[in-house]
């Protein structure tokens, strides 16, 4: 039987593939399985996986013959996927040796639904580490009570799908998978259905996965119209979260969080080229007609001045009906 499933994307990633193969090496198990995929690399990476399934015990190799995006690519991955527990790392990433072994263990010790970790992000030389912003740790709670409160960080804001583990019953209850085609942003919908739907989760403070910050091919590095597909994955969480049994509660949080990343992207929005930049405010002030007017009005308000002004600003915006409906 598998125990653990290990779902990793890789897409153009030749610099980086043999780090992250290696540390999978020093992670391997019996009942381990690693689902590497391949979307649709144009480098030298499809060569690297070949040799891996060959040479990494447990390796399972799935090759796209069309580049879906990360969000496809983990999905492929879920669906192959035979172990008891899911877990997932990025093709440029890395993993401390046993760490998976330690992964495994809290939450078959804690017996919830997932378990979410804290990590290191590595940008060039540069060590800083990032904690789960949840106070309590190796305590059993409510993932639906980790989402409040509105005007501060909390779980759902600390979206990487890698940093944790997952059980399979997520997945048989359709809970697990992405947004097919989301090329950026995929894991926001993602955690806040997550910690909707889930019904139990701890934070450890396990340290073993190394993000690799600022490489170029990163879609968080690229100012191209991939990068508005923000858009489409916090349309999602809105739409989702107003269908909640609880929306009058989690609707607030929802709308800050989109108009905090939307104020982001319009702040940096030199970043972009002329029609993409027109098109991202296009696109921002659809999005702001479309959330309900009360909530966002309150959320803006919060913000402090700079962010607000780029938002109503935007808001202002004359736009066509046909985006508003989006």
């Amino acid at each position: 039987m598998v125990k653990l499933s290990v779902i990793v994307p890789f897409y153009n990633v030749q610099q980086y593939a043999p780090d992250t193969l290696k540390s999978l090496s020093a992670n391997a198990r019996e009942d381990f399985e690693f689902i590497l995929v391949d979307d649709c690399s144009r480098d030298e990476t499809p060569d690297i996986l070949a040799r891996a399934e060959r040479e990494l015990p447990g390796a399972v190799l799935v090759s796209h013959e069309k580049n879906g995006g990360l969000a496809t690519a983990r999905n492929t991955g879920i669906d192959k996927a035979r172990g008891e527990y899911l877990t997932f790392l990025d093709g440029d990433d890395w993993l401390a040796p046993g760490y998976f072994s330690q992964l495994l263990a809290s939450i078959e010790d804690l017996g919830c639904d997932f378990v979410r970790t804290d990590h290191v992000q590595c940008t060039g030389k540069a060590r800083t580490i990032h904690r789960v912003p949840h106070g309590r740790r190796g305590v059993v709670m409510s993932p639906r009570d980790a989402i409040l409160p509105t005007d501060r960080t909390t779980s759902v804001d600390y979206a990487y799908a890698w940093a944790g583990i997952y059980h399979r019953r997520l997945v048989d209850r359709g809970v697990l998978h992405f947004r097919d085609g989301l090329r950026t942003a995929e894991d926001r919908p993602w955690i806040w259905k997550l910690h909707r739907e889930a019904e139990s989760f701890a934070v450890v403070g396990l340290l073993g996965v190394f993000y690799r910050r600022g490489v170029t091919s990163s879609l968080t590095q690229i100012g191209d119209t991939r990068q508005l597909d923000f858009i489409r994955a916090f349309d999602q969480v809105i739409e989702e979260t107003a269908r909640d049994a609880e929306a009058d509660r989690l609707l607030p949080k929802a709308v800050r969080t989109y108009c905090a990343i939307m104020a982001h992207h319009l702040g940096s929005i030199e970043r972009f080229e002329p029609a993409v930049a027109r098109e991202l405010r296009s696109l921002s002030s659809a999005a702001l007609k479309r959330m309900p007017q009360d909530v966002l009005t309150e959320a803006i308000n919060s913000m402090d001045a700079t962010r607000a002004g780029r938002l109503r600003r935007v808001r202002r915006r004359p736009v066509a009906a046909e985006k508003v409906a989006g």
